[in-house]
């Protein structure tokens, strides 16, 4: 159990009764496992230290912590603060010929804490580890009743992907689903100014002194770091905006804000990926879990003509969708147009997302426009038209 760092003010008054529905999820809210994640916006802003210094807070309570897993990176600081709390050894994995460290997860449940700490949350498990990914293992520690604080840097967030690419340059390959962060209970941003994260670097605190000047000149330049700053500020936002929408449905009171609903329209061919992470993210702008990823099938792409490639693509569109929350619609008609009117107009979706046209002009005046039909026919749908990859067709 976590010491209740979040303060929600009095309502202002109840509009209805909470449902029985919500008064059962209340209750169940109450009795299962916690999750406090610790995010940042780069290495060394002191994550790992903070969670240690809680982790210590925790225990002087009389709560019985555990580390499963905490990565030092060398750093004397970050060693000195486990001091006496207890850590499960790692687990020795063999993997062509070299072993490896990874979390013990069958100890740990095995253990049994009440809350177990555990670092560097988009770490990738080596092959022949229970599950893929670290978070997976969170999920399961959580699943078995056992309460966790983690860590996280803001790049790892999947709908932040390109944004963080066109950011810094860097691409992020571990990612971790925007869907588990609406599993916590905390998202705690953990901050410093950029000078003073530079100063750290420079003193050694961060990396190893070989690689210390091309950070500086690269992912760790002043610009990167404001833009990751603000980004891990707004995702904090984000999540607070979710559970306080969350919190008035249950208690019955009025609405803080109109129910948004988005949809993303899914072509046969291209990625969407930009698409999926533009919506996602506008999502959780808007604090809605009512987003939808909407692909028309139409009689020349059925599953008997539909290309190799533009099937492999629209299976990794889907994956992504899902990873991200999205709830994946596959309508089927003649008229692609129609078919999204009449789903958004069912669904009384507040935004649509399109990718860029990759037909000509003429193409246009003679096939058409799906997006020139929302605008001339839809009046209380926001269109937002992204730029996508020249290969991929679109809307």
């Amino acid at each position: 159990m976590f010491v209740d760092t979040h303060i929600t003010e009095a309502p202002d008054r109840v509009t209805q009764r909470p449902s029985p529905e919500s008064i059962l999820k209340k209750v169940t809210d109450s009795e299962r496992a916690k999750l406090r994640v610790y995010l940042g916006a780069a290495a060394g802003v002191g994550k790992t230290f903070q969670m240690l210094d809680d982790a210590h807070q925790l225990k002087e309570q009389g709560i019985d912590v555990v580390i499963g897993v905490i990565e030092t990176h060398g750093r004397d600081e970050t060693r000195k603060m486990i001091k006496d709390l207890e850590s499960i050894p790692l687990k020795q994995v063999e993997y062509r010929g070299t072993i490896f460290e990874e979390m013990d997860l069958e100890e740990v449940i095995e253990r049994r804490p009440t809350v177990a700490v555990v670092d560097e949350l988009a770490h990738t498990n080596i092959q022949g580890s229970r599950n893929s990914k670290r978070f997976e293992d969170v999920l399961e520690l959580l699943d078995n009743g056992i309460s966790v604080i983690t860590a996280v840097n803001i790049q790892h967030i999947e709908s932040l992907n390109d944004v963080v690419l066109k950011t810094t340059g860097v691409k992020v390959r571990e990612t971790i689903p925007d869907s588990f962060f609406k599993r916590a209970d905390e998202v705690i941003d953990v901050d410093v100014s950029v000078d003073t994260l530079r100063t750290r670097l420079r003193q050694g605190k961060i990396y190893s002194v070989e690689k210390i000047e091309r950070a500086l000149n690269n992912f760790f330049r002043k610009g990167n770091l404001a833009a990751l700053r603000e980004l891990a500020l707004r995702q904090v936002a984000y999540h607070q905006a979710a559970q306080d929408h969350e919190y008035r449905e249950r208690e019955g009171l009025a609405p803080f804000v109109v129910p948004e609903k988005i949809m993303v329209c899914l072509a046969s061919r291209g990625s969407g990926k930009k698409l999926l992470r533009t919506a996602a993210r506008i999502a959780g702008r808007m604090a809605t879990d009512d987003w939808f990823a909407v692909y028309v099938e139409t009689p020349d792409e059925s599953d008997r003509r539909i290309s190799p490639e533009a099937y492999e693509s629209l299976v990794e569109n889907v994956k992504l969708a899902e990873l991200l929350g999205a709830r994946v619609v596959r309508l089927k008609g003649k008229s692609v147009a129609n078919e999204l009117l009449k789903f958004a107009r069912e669904n009384e979706i507040t935004h649509v997302i399109f990718g860029q046209s990759a037909r000509s002009r003429w193409e246009i005046i003679v096939k058409g426009s799906i997006i020139n039909r929302f605008l001339a026919e839809v009046n209380d749908i926001a269109v937002h038209v992204i730029p996508v990859e020249k290969e991929s067709r679109s809307a």
